[in-house]
């Protein structure tokens, strides 16, 4: 049974209110940003911050009628609630909050709130799941792509599916990369690593057809943490993914013959 959730002295309710205070900043700033033209991109640790940034985002996605769709990469589901999580920290929540869940009321008041279809959510690479999120996962619809899923077909099959989706709805995608979506044997700094995670190919895949795409306007960069790097391995890699994701190539994809006799190259 999971612990009654906020209790007094436990150590994750000492964290509700600083964790809940950022949310909101987050969220006024990401709203602001999104009213403004702009794309938001937010680095930070733990991916409770997510709550804040998504938020923001769709509250202003509302206001607009566009519809919006969450790509999780991450390793794992966070989609416990104060009554289903073993641990009680909030990195482990911020989905559920975000697709309406009971038990997060006082997070946000009444003018910041804005929900999430879960629907929309698409979590990419997982491989680490609470039984009590399991169930919920499956009760509201959200789509799962494990490894195992993602090991028998690839990464393009999925990536095209979630990407054809909001083409056809004309919809919005945040991007919420949590570096244990990656591999620790190439991305070590992070706290709550999982073996089997995305290769560097995988991620880079990813981040090109997203950005080819064309319909990524919101991103998240979450939970590293360089006391647990290796020279820098980690975030060197996160910079590349995220040049990817805003357009950096290995050649120009309008290049694709050979100036000498028009052959292929």
């Amino acid at each position: 049974m999971a612990p009654e959730p906020w209790s007094e002295g436990d150590a994750a309710t000492a964290r509700l209110a600083e964790i809940t205070a950022w949310s909101r900043a987050l969220a006024d700033r990401s709203y602001a940003m999104m009213r403004g033209g702009g794309v938001p991109v937010f680095l930070g640790g733990d991916h409770s911050l997510s709550m804040g940034s998504v938020t923001g985002v769709a509250r202003h996605c509302r206001e607009a009628g566009t519809p919006l769709f969450v790509l999780w990469l991450d390793a794992h589901g966070d989609f416990n609630t104060p009554h289903t999580s073993p641990s009680g920290n909030m990195h482990g929540m911020p989905v559920a909050l975000l697709c309406g869940e009971d038990g997060f009321d006082d997070v946000f008041p009444p003018e910041q709130r804005a929900t999430v279809n879960p629907a929309h959510v698409h979590l990419f690479g997982i491989r680490s799941l609470d039984p009590g999120e399991r169930r919920l996962l499956r009760a509201r619809g959200v789509d799962v792509v494990d490894m195992r899923l993602i090991d028998e077909h690839g990464v393009g099959v999925h990536m095209r599916r979630i990407i054809e989706r909001v083409r056809q709805a004309g919809g919005h995608l945040h991007v919420s990369l949590d570096v244990d979506f990656l591999d620790p044997a190439i991305a070590p700094a992070v706290g709550t690593a999982v073996l089997g995670g995305a290769t560097y190919r995988e991620a880079h895949l990813i981040m090109e057809m997203l950005h080819d795409a064309g319909v990524v306007g919101s991103l998240d960069v979450v939970e590293l943490n360089p006391f647990l790097d290796e020279r820098g391995k980690s975030a060197l890699l996160l910079v590349d993914l995220v040049a990817s994701l805003f357009g950096r190539r290995i050649i120009d994809p309008a290049v694709t013959q050979s100036q000498i006799g028009g052959q292929a190259v």
